[in-house]
């Protein structure tokens, strides 16, 4: 019989490789910034200045876990090339996108949009010859695209339509990701800790939001992120956690898999944007929320069969 002390042990390594319950934790970390990115926009922040403490707070805690792990990082010319361009494509884009876009489409509504990201991942991923998904995982992402179609259809919150420019500006960003996700892949330096690839694309990533911020905005802005430090530190705890587990599910999961983590983070932000922003959006979004929920099941059942 195994003493109290051993037995998290096994449960906690099991969950490590699961690729359904890494999606659960991955996208609800990650649903989290959506709300918070929209107050701190209320508050004064730049879409640039978040942007870039998404990047740079989570590389920091990270690097500072390597530090206490001793971990030595071989730096090599695929690494490099890796950093670059996953942090381009998976994060500085993406980020830079859609809290441009929050403010206009309310944080419930941009976080919705992330759901079209796994249809076009299987696009992707079909065109660069990976596996294709699953019959049942495949209808869970099919059911989640059509259900964001009928979000979309609305056009933003009740009494506040919005113009289709500043939709099509938010759907610019799971098309991203999904480039991400397959690039990842087909590029994974193997052997590489997790970890290591988390702070290397993080750290390139906060590095050119800075300079793109202090040529656009200027470096005295960062100094907004000091009205709201509460906001700062969640979002950093928050960004750390989600990176640290973000690498083991492209890992166990694959890129079609990893990208499901925008639809369980789009309920996340419905759920935050509701009730705790105060945002209202009429009767359509709410059928489309469960089409979503629906496509959402179908795949982790899929993933937990694997």
């Amino acid at each position: 019989m195994s003493s109290p002390a051993e037995s998290p042990q096994p449960l906690l390594a099991r969950l490590f490789h699961a690729p359904a319950a890494l999606l659960l934790m991955v996208g609800g970390l990650l649903g989290l910034s959506f709300p918070l990115g929209k107050l701190a926009g209320t508050a004064g922040v730049p879409p640039l200045v978040w942007s870039t403490l998404l990047s740079g707070g989570g590389a920091t805690v990270l690097a500072l876990a390597l530090l206490l792990r001793r971990q030595p990082v071989r730096m090599n010319a695929q690494l490099l090339r890796y950093f670059g361009i996953v942090a381009v494509v998976s994060y500085a884009l993406p980020n830079v996108l859609i809290f441009t876009a929050i403010p206009h489409l309310g944080s419930a509504y941009a976080a919705i949009l992330f759901t079209l990201s796994p249809m076009f991942t299987v696009v992707f991923s079909f065109a660069a010859r990976l596996r294709a998904p699953r019959r049942l995982e495949f209808a869970g992402i099919v059911i989640g695209f059509v259900g964001t179609l009928l979000v979309a259809s609305a056009r933003g919150e009740i009494g506040r339509s919005v113009e289709w420019f500043w939709i099509g500006l938010g759907a610019l960003v799971p098309v991203s990701l999904a480039l991400g996700n397959v690039y990842r892949t087909l590029d994974l330096p193997r052997g590489t800790p997790s970890l290591v690839l988390a702070v290397g694309s993080n750290a390139v990533a906060a590095l050119l939001l800075l300079v793109l911020s202090g040529t656009t905005d200027g470096l005295a802005a960062f100094a907004t992120l000091a009205t709201v430090p509460g906001l700062v530190a969640i979002q950093v705890c928050a960004t750390a956690a989600m990176l640290a587990l973000f690498f083991q599910l492209q890992l166990v999961g694959g890129p079609v898999t990893l990208s499901q983590i925008g639809t369980v983070a789009a309920a996340v932000g419905v759920i935050a944007g509701t009730a705790g922003l105060g945002e209202r959006y009429p009767s359509i979004v709410w059928i489309g929320i469960a089409v979503i929920a629906a496509g959402i099941s179908l795949t982790v059942r899929s993933r937990m069969r694997a």
